[in-house]
């Protein structure tokens, strides 16, 4: 089965969609609504050649948001006729570790995992509510963030905490941006023109959230983030790792509950805090102590990540940078990378500097790690598992 796969990836305060047709690997439609719940929202629709489609005005919800989106494929076309809906569903918990068609008890369970991703399970789930009653009938699909990481060991997935809170909590590490590790690792093996099960890579996805994640013959055998999103690297609002008893102190002296404590790491965090901005745009454009400090916060964090990784793969094959951070921004790749030449791992700055979007390597060509550049495409991702489970060929 061919036809059209329609994407739907729902963020906290955004939607991304996407129109793929998998007979041809073309993308007919694509489009954005951002700015969720603000004063200023805005929806920018892509159909053919044309100019897109704008508007500009306030989306309350999620649903009013999407109900956007259905108007603009009315107004501007393609025809929406897909022969499935793939959904973005960040956390499935140890319940869902594949793609799985969506009914009432899948939704139930989602509903369920949102303590762990309160950001986004609920709004993840906003999307299949008015995808369902858009297109009745047609097959949707959960492609779960948390999935690729099924193959996480268990010396790696375990935390040290009391039996109780592993074994009736459920506390243990899960991982997060698995499905564009998925996709990205596919795109580096071809770009090395190699088998993805010889291949030892480090994936580092920096966007406004960053992680790195250590892969060995395809499979996730560590990475940085873990129960929630909010462990691991510096990010645009998290803070990424903190001491564990940062919670405790802060309530000590100053009273803090767990909700604001949380809510500060997540949300007043990362670059955020340090900087400012949560934009890293906007700190590389500054040249001022506080932002130096924040730049060199978050490139250390990932150097120690690589190293960390680097040590527990025994062998690395290749670096591979990906999300907004990591595709567009040279400096960060190559701060993030500096003085690890020892390593055999390199950056040529001609290559690394060129302006580009194409999957390609910014190391010299004799480098004993390569370091890659490879744009992530979830949708597609996304839009190949669907199409996999409702029997596509």
């Amino acid at each position: 089965m061919a036809g059209r796969i329609l994407v739907l990836n729902t963020g906290s305060s955004s939607i991304k969609y996407e129109l793929v047709d998998m007979g041809t690997g073309d993308r007919p439609a694509r489009g954005l609504v951002e700015r969720i719940g603000e004063e200023s929202g805005r929806l920018e629709h892509h159909a053919g050649a044309g100019p897109p489609y704008e508007r500009a005005e306030r989306f309350a919800t999620h649903e009013e948001g999407l109900a956007a989106v259905m108007d603009a494929f009315a107004r501007q076309g393609p025809r929406l006729d897909p022969v499935a809906v793939g959904h973005r569903i960040v956390h499935g918990g140890e319940r869902f570790t594949e793609a799985v068609l969506i009914d009432d008890g899948v939704i139930a369970a989602v509903e369920e995992l949102a303590p762990l991703a309160p950001l986004h399970n609920p709004v993840n789930l906003a999307g299949v509510r008015v995808a369902r009653a858009a297109f009745p009938g047609v097959p949707q699909v959960a492609v779960f963030d948390t999935a690729f990481h099924r193959t996480l060991p268990p010396e790696a997935y375990t935390y040290a905490v009391p039996r109780d809170w592993r074994e009736r909590l459920g506390v243990r590490r899960f991982g997060f941006h698995g499905t564009s590790c998925a996709y990205v690792s596919r795109r580096a093996a071809a770009v090395l023109g190699r088998d993805l099960t010889d291949l030892n890579l480090i994936v580092l996805h920096l966007g406004n959230g960053a992680s790195a994640t250590a892969i060995s013959g395809g499979r996730s055998v560590d990475t940085s983030m873990g129960l929630t999103p909010l462990e691991g690297l510096v990010m645009g609002t998290r803070s990424g790792d903190v001491d564990p008893a940062l919670g405790g102190y802060l309530a000590r002296v100053d009273g803090m509950d767990a909700r604001r404590v949380e809510d500060a790491l997540g949300y007043e965090g990362g670059l955020l805090a340090l900087a400012g901005t949560m934009d890293m745009r906007e700190v590389r454009a500054r040249d001022d102590e506080e932002a130096r400090l924040a730049l060199d916060v978050y490139t250390r964090r990932i150097r120690k990540y690589v190293g960390a990784y680097y040590a527990l793969l025994g062998r690395l094959d290749a670096i591979v940078f990906t999300g907004g951070v990591g595709e567009h921004d040279a400096a960060t790749r190559a701060e993030s990378l500096a003085g690890l030449e020892r390593l055999g791992i390199v950056v040529d700055q001609e290559l690394n500097a060129a302006a580009s979007r194409a999957e390609r390597a910014v190391s010299p060509p004799d480098a004993r790690v390569a370091v890659l550049v490879v744009p992530t495409d979830e949708e597609w991702e996304i839009a190949c598992q669907a199409h996999a489970l409702i029997g596509g060929a």
